[in-house]
């Protein structure tokens, strides 16, 4: 089977992330940085050209595909902030209703702007989907 397409590099994440081009974004990448280390204690990692990663996990799919991905991460891309925080199946209505404005799939936010959304309620989103994450699969510090 075919490796995933998103692998970690080696790209500095500060570097990266003083390279946002765009300030409020810089700035907000800035801010989510000093969130998710202080949330899960991990050294951040680039996954990709542009997905900053705190910890990884290893699954294994009931096909037989597996990989291994990001715990819990973010990329400041031109659009949007997109927050890989959710695992995917966990029921997050209520913290989603109090959250702010913002778009979702199945394991992703989009927040225009950090100053549209409350942080304390990403903080509870961010520790519901590694608490999730977490008894699914085994979660290793990057």
């Amino acid at each position: 089977m075919a490796e995933n397409k998103t692998q970690p590099t080696h790209v500095d994440v500060s570097e990266f992330i003083a390279g946002v081009d765009h300030p409020v974004r810089c700035a907000d990448a800035e801010a989510l940085d000093v969130l998710f280390r202080r949330i899960t204690g991990w050294t951040p990692r680039m996954w990709g050209p542009t997905i900053i990663g705190y910890g990884q996990y290893h699954y294994v799919y009931e096909s037989g595909r597996e990989g291994d991905f990001l715990a819990t991460g973010f990329s400041p891309r031109k659009a949007n902030l997109s927050l890989y925080i959710m695992p995917g199946d966990q029921e997050l209505g209520d913290m989603l209703d109090r959250l702010g404005k913002h778009k979702h799939g199945k394991a992703c936010l989009y927040v225009n702007k950090l100053a549209d959304i409350d942080m304390r309620v990403l903080e509870e989103i961010v520790r519901a989907g590694l608490d999730d994450l977490g008894e699914r699969y085994p979660v290793a510090a990057t």
